[in-house]
């Protein structure tokens, strides 16, 4: 018996994927998109193919904010091959070096202890940042390097987990924009011995809950339930969600009155009590709280709409 097709249907929330290893982030969106059924989704912040762990889609609504988790902090763990340098700073390229492994222990701490705080890094060539309106790793496959700047990246948090023979285990919490290949890379070569990804999983994106991550397989056996028991997807799959507004729970938030945001809605500035003096808002309105965009404060102080959630049904 052959399913029904389903139309699209407009959702809105934000999914935390635990993406499976061997699958871009791409092809996982896509089947998190017909799993649901939605209109719209995207990701933030792709994942490469070997690596697993979270990564926060974005259904309906929710897409207007993602840029704000592309911001946001990361947590991996993270295993290397000592001994073996790729051209891709992980398992998924061509070895290009071998040397033998002759640290010691004062070496391997003092190395790593260079990676803690603010520093520069140099991204690989195979990224997905663009120079002259191509991405990098397509300027790669064809041979070919070009100039990357030296960005500033923090390190948090990088815990030394174990060393055994040719295998280093490492825990890193870090700011946007970091290359957990490239920290792997640059460590191996001082050490000396060159390194490599083997493993890497995200554990966390921001504050998001870890406990709150589900597997595509999860999605499925909901959808094959639903699908059994003549229900709809809405029915098991939305209870997953975390809210439109999570991507922003960072930024202060400033309650409008119903009266007043409906002037807010329309694209005007409006007057608003306890707001913040400068930055970013997130707006919600009435005693319910219900999140209606993004704000900006102006100048004069008002709250000026940066970006609105389009009316949806709860």
């Amino acid at each position: 018996m052959s399913r029904p097709r389903r139309r699209g249907r407009d959702v809105h929330g934000v999914l935390l994927l635990d993406k499976p290893q061997g699958l871009s982030s791409n092809d996982a969106l896509q089947k998190v998109k017909r799993l649901f059924t939605a209109n719209r989704a995207g990701h933030t912040g792709a994942l490469d193919p070997l690596a697993t762990g979270m990564l926060p889609i974005c259904l309906g609504e929710a897409t207007k904010f993602s840029q704000y988790l592309l911001d946001s902090d990361k947590r991996y763990r993270v295993i290397a091959r000592l001994g073996q340098r790729t051209d891709t700073s992980d398992a998924d390229g061509a070895i290009i070096s071998e040397r033998p492994v002759t640290f010691t222990e004062e070496q391997l701490a003092q190395a790593l202890d260079s990676f803690r705080g603010e520093t520069q890094q140099v991204p690989s060539m195979y990224s997905a940042l663009k120079y002259q309106g191509r991405k990098l790793y397509e300027y790669a496959r064809e041979g070919i390097e070009v100039p990357r700047e030296a960005r500033s990246i923090t390190v948090y948090e990088l815990q030394f987990i174990r060393w055994e023979g040719d295998e280093l285990e490492l825990e890193i919490h870090c700011s946007k924009g970091t290359y957990i290949r490239t920290i792997t890379d640059d460590l191996g070569e001082m050490l000396g011995c060159g390194a490599h990804v083997i493993y890497l999983r995200r554990l966390q994106v921001a504050t998001y809950p870890i406990a709150s991550m589900v597997t595509l397989e999860q999605l499925a056996e909901l959808s094959e339930e639903a699908y059994r028991t003549e229900r709809t997807p809405a029915e098991l799959l939305d209870a997953l969600l975390m809210p439109m507004d999570s991507p922003a729970a960072a930024y202060p938030a400033v309650n409008l009155p119903l009266a007043v945001s409906a002037y807010f809605r329309q694209g005007m500035p409006v007057q608003a009590v306890n707001a913040p003096s400068s930055g970013l808002v997130r707006v919600t309105e009435g005693e319910e709280q219900k999140f209606i965009g993004m704000a900006e404060i102006a100048d004069d102080g008002r709250v000026a709409p940066r970006r609105l959630v389009v009316e949806y049904s709860d």
